[in-house]
């Protein structure tokens, strides 16, 4: 795999991460305690070098009259100096214990009357855990009483360290004090503390840093759980994004793929039932239609048999049998009609698609209703943009539905006046758009879903069908059929249907 390839890799990123926050947590730890390292290098080197000048300034007052506290006068050795917490005391004091000078005056000797001086005991004076500066070379040297057996100092631990000279007054001991309070084990744990502290800061950097990238990386597993979810409910319209080029975009895009196979199974299901559906509908309703239609037509034929043969001399009578027989014959007459209707919805369809001139069906589907229009004072009116073409359509099926639109628009204009009209344009350059509206009474904004839907009907008197086949009309010719409506204000009907397209040679189909 190429490096640019593997970088786009779900995979190789995260490890990428994982690496670069292992780096820079080992390598802030590795500064901090380089840090600490060097600073504790310099505090133990300090710490010797406080312990050298206290022996050195002691061994100095040996061979001086001065105390020590007169000598540190004149000393500009910084670690002695007072205020800066590393020596806080060097006493000289020999074999038996007595302190022969210190830094601290109230720790000197004190003369009598009579010139002697009296001396302060070392076990009299406060001092921390006492140890030695250097080791002996004879390994069995006798120590004063004073001196605890201890073994030799270990830096970076607080105390009092002493340190034998050898004079040629015997053997005296300079001892050094250091602070307690800014020792240097002190300091290692202020050093420790501020390490730790580095390190928690560091950590909860990294796990902010891990945490935002996990959730920008689980981000695309939450969206394809929702996803699956939806899909589960059903909506195979829902897509997941897919813009990212690593295994998440992948999966995204492989899920997006399934769905939309989904849904076309479930579109294709649909409509195989619908078939079959209407496969076993048509072949009960022809088989309903022929043992209908045999006795409607014997009863046709009696009736005319009856009007002309049978008719009564009375005119009086006459003119009521005559109404009677036309009443029945119309009534079979739009038995006929229904069970027609209905053989139209449940057959498949058979179409003779052509090149047709829209305007030319318009106008016969508005001249069915001509009449009724001039009596009830509907006006009608055809605008049509320049450029539409011929349609693709089956001559006979497109004007049964131009038809059965404008009957409806004219059905919902109630009393005198109001006005229907049929809009012609061209659609995106390949469909041609009809709308037919009408300033009628309008459809209720619950029943708008359902007037396509068979049987249902808002007239008293129809049958549920006329929409029905409209809408399955517009759809075998592989149009659209919407409606917008308010109530009160009127309708309209938007078809769309295929434009024919220059040069184009029609086929008729069966």
């Amino acid at each position: 795999m190429k490096i640019p390839a593997l970088m786009q890799s779900f995979r190789a990123r995260l490890i990428l991460l994982l690496a670069l926050l292992l780096g820079l947590t080992l390598g802030v730890q590795y500064y901090v305690n380089l840090r600490a390292v060097k600073n504790n290098a310099r505090l133990i080197v300090e710490q010797e070098q406080a312990i050298m000048s206290g022996v050195a300034l002691g061994v100095n007052s040996l061979n001086s009259d001065q105390y020590l506290d007169v000598m540190l006068r004149n000393v500009r050795d910084p670690l002695l100096q007072e205020g800066t917490g590393r020596v806080k005391n060097v006493l000289v004091v020999d074999d038996n214990g007595d302190v022969l000078d210190s830094l601290i005056s109230q720790y000197t000797p004190r003369k009598r009357e009579d010139g002697t001086k009296i001396y302060h005991q070392i076990k009299d004076i406060p001092l921390p855990p006492l140890r030695g500066a250097v080791q002996f070379a004879d390994e069995h040297q006798q120590l004063p009483a004073w001196i605890p057996s201890r073994g030799t100092a270990r830096f970076g631990e607080a105390g009092a360290f002493y340190f034998p000279v050898e004079t040629d007054k015997g053997r005296k001991y300079v001892i050094v004090v250091l602070g307690s309070a800014n020792t240097l084990t002190n300091l290692l744990e202020r050093q420790t503390s501020r390490s730790a502290l580095y390190t928690l800061i560091l950590l909860l950097v990294t796990t902010l840093v891990t945490g935002f990238f996990v959730w920008r990386f689980t981000k695309p597993i939450k969206e394809l759980s929702i996803a699956a979810r939806q899909v589960a409910a059903g909506n195979f319209d829902f897509r997941v994004p897919a813009e990212r080029r690593d295994e998440m975009g992948t999966l995204a895009a492989a899920f997006n793929e399934m769905t939309a196979k989904l849904g076309r199974a479930r579109e294709l299901e649909a409509q195989l039932h619908q078939a079959e559906k209407g496969a076993v509908v048509g072949r009960l309703a022809a088989a309903i239609a022929h043992e209908i239609r045999n006795p409607l037509n014997y009863i046709n034929l009696t009736l005319d048999h009856l009007r002309s043969s049978f008719a009564p001399a009375d005119a009086s009578k006459r003119e009521i049998f005559v109404r009677l027989a036309d009443q029945l014959k119309a009534e079979v007459a739009r038995i006929n009609r229904h069970i027609t209707d209905f053989l139209k919805y449940s057959r498949p369809s058979t179409l003779e698609l052509q090149g047709v001139d829209i305007r030319i069906e318009v106008e016969d589907a508005l001249r069915m209703i001509e009449a009724q229009a001039e009596e009830r004072g509907i006006t009608t009116s055809i605008i049509q943009d320049e450029g539409v073409p011929q349609i693709i359509a089956d001559r006979e099926s497109l004007r049964s539905v131009l038809t059965n639109l404008v009957i409806n628009a004219a059905e919902a204009i109630d009393g005198g006046g109001g006005r229907i009209s049929i809009r012609l344009s061209y659609e995106k350059q390949q469909f041609v758009k009809v709308e037919v509206t009408d300033t009628g009474k309008g459809i209720a904004a619950e029943d708008i879903s359902k007037v396509f839907e068979p049987y249902f009907s808002t007239k008293d008197t129809g049958t549920g069908l006329g929409l029905a086949i409209v809408k399955k009309a517009i759809d075998d010719h592989g149009g659209t059929i919407s409606v917008a409506s308010k109530q009160g204000s009127g309708t309209t009907f938007t078809i769309t249907l295929p434009a024919k397209e220059k040069g184009e040679t029609m086929k008729t189909e069966g």
